[in-house]
């Protein structure tokens, strides 16, 4: 049986926790940052979650993640 290969787009955007969840980083932090407040812009630093309802199709593209 071949190897499935990961889509590196993926690999470059979601990371796995110890946990098993995906993470992922929030949008809205690339440009046009002056219309945005101090808060808002530290809470985008954060990473943020992959809703479970999207976590099984990411998961196909990341296979050797988990």
């Amino acid at each position: 049986m071949p190897k499935m290969k990961t889509k590196r787009a993926a690999a470059k955007r979601f990371k796995v926790t110890g946990t098993g969840r995906i993470r992922r980083a929030s949008a809205g932090k690339q440009h046009m940052m002056r219309g945005k407040s101090a808060n808002r812009l530290r809470r985008l630093k954060k990473n943020a979650m992959v809703d479970p309802a999207d976590a099984p199709s990411i998961a196909r593209l990341i296979p050797y993640k988990f």
